[in-house]
């Protein structure tokens, strides 16, 4: 979506389908970026007008809705335009200034530089869904998850904010401790710091971390690249490692076990996660 000469970008394997903007029926007490709701093979599918939501101000009306579908939650996005489909590593996708941070409210998780000199703004769309619709309406789920009764520790990876607090809540009614990076990249620093203390304390390092949960998309390093770093170094036996995504089909599944994930839950299933969580811990 382009305006102001920014241009901010999702993930491709998200999208559903890109149309013309149907005949969208408005509904009350919705947030004021939500333009209402459209039927789509008699589904009601919310429609959220992301110019709106962000805070751009602009006599360019939206042309165009990309309908997406996150963790079985299908919504349209109200854009003006598509620029273009782009293949782009996630390791060249960089986390965003804290200046940026600040203005966006943590809207962007990731930035990238197209060969135009562009610079690409990703979106945390979970955080988007969590204050447009009900996609964080798990309080009363999470309240049934019970204690584990161990003193247990899980350390995990989330570029979304929405996420981190989400699996934080869980740990948290499970009354495990938890460690938490905001990528890839940083969890890899933070690990290999914590499996350093442990060998100079001639301590297995399973005793300090008994699960290592990550998600998927992180800026400079994904979740396939840090599995594959945790299981490469010997350090890490013993230490079961859960993959937590919104991008949970069956191919996704198949490459997270194919670098050595454990388990894959998608997210964001807090009784599944619970469950996976205690039968790893133990």
């Amino acid at each position: 979506m382009n305006n102001r000469e920014e241009t901010f970008g999702i993930n491709v394997f998200k999208v559903r389908e890109v149309m013309r903007i149907p005949a969208i029926t408005r509904a009350p007490e919705m947030p004021a970026s939500v333009e209402g709701m459209v039927s789509l093979r008699g589904a009601l599918v919310p429609v959220i007008d992301l110019a709106k939501y962000i805070g751009i101000e602009t006599d360019c009306k939206p042309g165009i809705m990309i309908v997406t579908e996150y963790n079985g939650h299908t919504q349209g996005f109200l854009v003006r335009a598509v620029d273009n489909i782009l293949r782009l590593d996630w390791a060249s996708m960089r986390v965003p200034p804290a200046m940026l941070v600040a203005e966006m409210g943590g809207l962007v998780t990731a930035i990238t530089e197209l060969q135009d000199n562009r610079l690409v703004m990703m979106i945390d769309v979970e955080k988007v869904l969590s204050e447009t619709t009900n996609f964080d309406s798990d309080a009363l789920i999470i309240k049934s998850v019970q204690p584990l009764g161990k003193e247990r520790t899980v350390f995990f990876a989330d570029d979304s904010s929405v996420a981190r607090h989400q699996i934080a809540r869980t740990l948290d009614a499970m009354q495990v401790k938890h460690i938490s990076a905001i990528n890839g990249r940083q969890a890899w620093v933070e690990l290999a710091k914590m499996a350093d203390c442990a060998e100079a304390a001639h301590t297995p390092l399973k005793d300090m971390v008994q699960v290592i949960l990550t998600d998927v998309e992180m800026p400079e390093m994904d979740g396939y690249m840090l599995t594959r770093k945790i299981k490469a170094d010997k350090r890490f036996t013993g230490i079961p490692v859960l993959m937590h995504s919104s991008l949970s089909s069956s191919s996704n599944q198949q490459l997270g076990k194919a670098v050595g994930v454990d388990e894959y839950v998608p997210k964001f299933e807090p009784q599944k996660l619970a469950q996976t969580l205690a039968k790893l811990l133990g």
